[in-house]
């Protein structure tokens, strides 16, 4: 299945003029090795993969005493490789396993840089944030990598043609047709379904879009894989405690009358000193991606940010349906009430960070809110997330009253248009890919 970070891995390999180790981010399940192992195979002559859950020997040497340049001739000897010769590359994943290794890559970046290295690993984010040895500032390049989003569901469908008339209606304010509105609102909600993750992608596509032979186990698998991680990557039984209970409670808080993260939601006396170390463990693992407040949306947003008040989305809207425990037939009838809207900006908040743009929110001293804010060439520009065709908009009217955006963006059920009098931009739920 074509992934769209292959063409940022294509950047790093023909950047000739700062070459740095390269460290892929992500959360788990995301399809960081597969992709990475296609890259390493189709782009260079020579490729050698190194797992260090595997490969202990390599673990060993980096955690010796030996000098910089003692490992590097000897890992060149344990893998009987040479790192140093023309078109090839040095495949290093599971590379949490060793925190000497990753602070080694300054001395790659340094002495060796005519070296290619990419990096990944389980937890990796996590495991930068608590290693004891000392991280390579500046000498490594760090890209994140996140699930399918919308476009690459499409295209593991092979739905080009189809991607080509939503990008065409959304450049040019265009209508599309009925019949196509509706096969891209049912794949929608088929993404729903599946969410982002490659292996649960692949089952619907191997089954010919038929949803009821569909493997919903696979997002359970997936996520039972992540608790045990907790299990295996936290200090002790006390943490993983507390990172369950964050985790668990997120579907509800996302729902709750305050349309904000609560500490009080996990548990009645819950302060946010004794589960700031449990939520910091969440966000590096990119479990939970923070959508946080802004009060005064101003340039930089990120210096108007109220660092108390935020939203936390699920890294995967399939993995929230599966949580909860939603029927296929429901998702497809749209028969899901409350969570509609929040399964809708959960979706939202999931294509917009796959597009590199920072989460924000706007919320008024009184009640207004409105879901998401981004910046761009036109500056700042309100996002409304729709669930369905009612387009009421009364919080982005309240905002494009005060502050005056250049145009503001409905997205919902209903198709293309833009309102000139409102300055209103209409977007489907199915083309938020494209809102750069």
């Amino acid at each position: 299945m074509k992934r769209k970070i292959y063409n940022d891995l294509l950047d790093w390999k023909n950047n000739t003029t700062s070459i740095k180790p390269l460290m892929v981010l992500g959360v788990r399940q995301s399809g960081k090795t597969y992709i990475i192992e296609e890259f390493c195979k189709s782009e260079f002559k020579k490729h050698i993969i190194v797992n260090l859950f595997e490969r202990t020997d390599v673990v060993d040497l980096y955690n010796s005493s030996l000098t910089s340049d003692e490992k590097y001739n000897q890992l060149k000897a344990l893998l009987n490789y040479d790192l140093d010769k023309k078109d090839s590359i040095l495949f290093i994943d599971e590379i949490q396993q060793c925190e000497n290794l990753i602070s080694e890559l300054k001395y790659f970046c340094e002495k060796h840089n005519n070296v290619r290295i990419i990096c990944a690993g389980s937890l990796l984010g996590v495991s930068l944030k608590r290693t004891n040895a000392s991280f390579p500032v500046g000498k490594v390049k760090m890209i994140d990598m996140y699930p399918m989003d919308f476009e690459e569901f499409l295209l593991a469908f092979k739905e080009e043609m189809l991607i080509e008339t939503i990008r065409n209606c959304y450049e040019k304010n265009k209508s599309i047709s009925e019949s196509l509105h509706r096969k891209a609102l049912n794949y929608y909600r088929t993404y729903l379904i599946t969410g982002g993750m490659p292996e649960s992608v692949k089952d619907m596509v191997l089954k010919s879009n038929d949803y009821f032979n569909y493997d919903k186990l696979i997002l359970k698998d997936i996520l039972s894989s992540y608790f045990n991680d907790m299990n295996k990557y936290v200090s002790n039984d006390a943490e993983a405690l507390k990172i369950n209970r964050i985790y668990n409670s997120l579907p509800s808080q996302l729902a709750n009358a305050s349309k904000k993260f609560q500490y009080s939601n996990i548990s009645k006396n819950a302060r946010a000193r004794d589960f700031a170390t449990a939520l910091d463990w969440l966000k590096a693992s990119r479990m939970v991606n923070c959508c946080r407040c802004v009060k005064n949306p101003e340039i930089p947003l990120e210096g108007f940010v109220d660092e108390d008040v935020f939203k936390l989305y699920l890294s995967d809207v399939g993995i929230l349906n599966n949580i909860l425990n939603l029927s296929i037939e429901d998702v497809l009838n749209d028969n899901i009430s409350l969570y509609k809207g929040v399964i809708a900006e959960n979706y939202v908040a999931n294509q917009l960070l796959a597009n590199n743009h920072n989460l924000y929110y706007w919320k008024s001293d009184a009640t207004a809110e409105v879901d998401f804010l981004i910046y761009n060439k036109d500056g700042i520009i309100p996002i409304e997330v729709k669930a369905s065709d009612n387009t009421k908009s009364k919080s982005l009217n309240i905002y494009s009253n005060e502050y005056s955006p250049k145009y503001s963006i409905r997205i919902s059920t209903k198709e293309f248009g833009y309102n000139p009098t409102t300055k209103i931009k209409s977007i489907p739920l199915y083309a938020v890919f494209l809102i750069k």
